[in-house]
């Protein structure tokens, strides 16, 4: 039986967590609340990841380390180098494999469907900073200090995400009840969605092969379906009535994002789903064995698990949005009003926190996607 430590609690690192404490290994999850799934061999500790005293006392004796961490969105560039650098030094005094979970950002806008032999060529800062860190952790890797993978995947979907996905409580309980969803970019777009039960089964394969040892990989994932597409197979597989996609325009965006730092950062990778934007994960596959989860199998998963976390049909204040009070308000521009019935609501991706700029929740969830603010919320 082996230590895994696991830096994050987010729908990835609890997946991650709870599959290795069904195979019999010990794990500690490390976040800042000290939060994270009960399950036998699970251990959880209160602690700041960007401590790397702290880390390092926490990763003593671990065969694994994840990096499954994830800093507010608005705020990457200034606290991902310090933690990612902590977990970094972490894993290399405890000896152990870093596995390092991030997403497709680094590559920037690529026609094709993107390889791991794509350079990251982005040139956003969110975009930078994951290109940043995979650069320093290979270079340890590559100078002799410590062994390194990475995981990138596209847009989670699956159980436990909630606001870290389009594919989430901002769509799948409106989707339930026969009621309009709100998309942001063009609803007929070509894009991957990777599902997180994949996501940590390859964690774990990365953490324990050598073979995966020394490079990036993607996650498996399965062809790609547009938000028309996929929010029609829901529906299909729901029995609920053909769904309403209802774009976002851009002024709104544009407007919110002048009042909520989550919709002005989404304007760097807007790209992702205003025209194609796949994953080609066939190394993993060819490598490793692993296929990703059928999609039919995957939806249902998902939507079984969001019937049994909401009522059909669905409760007010799933479609009610509250901004919260902004310690900073400022005023809108002018220009044109937004239409009649539109308010607000606010995003993050995997783990994100919340952080002294209050972004509006949605119902009693407090739904993050899409990342709106209190002059932009889409959806009636």
């Amino acid at each position: 039986m082996k230590l895994h430590l696991i830096i994050g609690a987010g729908p990835v690192g609890s997946a991650t967590a709870l599959r290795l404490a069904a195979d019999g290994q010990r794990v500690r999850i490390a976040t800042r609340s000290g939060t994270g799934p009960d399950a036998d061999g699970i251990e959880k500790v209160a602690a700041d990841a960007a401590d790397p005293d702290r880390l390092s006392r926490l990763a003593a004796g671990a065969a694994v380390v994840y990096n499954c961490a994830g800093p507010p969105y608005h705020r990457w560039p200034q606290e991902w180098p310090p933690l990612a650098a902590s977990v970094l030094a972490a894993a290399e005094r405890a000896g152990a494999v870093l596995v390092i979970m991030s997403n497709l950002y680094g590559y920037g806008p690529v026609a094709h469907a993107i390889t791991e032999q794509d350079p990251l060529a982005a040139t956003g800062p969110k975009g930078r900073v994951r290109a940043a860190m995979w650069a320093q952790a290979l270079a340890a890797h590559q100078a002799g200090r410590v062994r390194v993978t990475e995981a990138r995947a596209a847009d989670f979907f699956g159980p436990g995400v909630r606001g870290q996905s389009p594919i989430g409580e901002r769509s799948i309980p409106r989707l339930l009840a026969g009621r309009p969803i709100a998309v942001l970019g063009d609803p007929g777009a070509p894009h991957s969605w990777t599902y997180v039960p994949d996501v940590a089964a390859t964690l774990v394969t990365l953490g324990a092969d050598e073979r995966a040892w020394g490079r990036a990989w993607h996650v498996p994932t399965s062809a790609p379906m547009s938000q028309r597409e996929i929010y029609t197979a829901l529906a299909r597989l729901a029995g609920a009535p053909d769904p309403t996609l209802r774009p976002v325009p851009r002024w709104l965006i544009g407007t919110g994002g002048l009042v909520n730092p989550y919709l002005r950062e989404f304007r760097e990778v807007a790209y992702q789903f205003n025209v194609q934007f796949v994953v080609d994960s066939s190394a993993f596959t060819s490598t490793f064995g692993t296929r990703p989860t059928p999609a039919e199998e995957a939806l249902a998963a998902t939507l079984a698990w969001w019937e049994r976390q909401v009522r059909v049909p669905a409760r007010k204040e799933l479609s009610q949005c509250t901004p919260a009070p902004n310690p900073h308000p400022r005023p809108a521009p002018p220009g044109p009003a937004p239409p009649p019935g539109t308010r607000g609501g606010a995003a993050s991706p995997e783990s994100a926190r919340t952080s002294s700029s209050r972004s509006p929740s949605c119902g009693s969830s407090g739904a993050r996607w899409p990342p709106a603010g209190p002059a932009a919320c889409p959806w009636p």
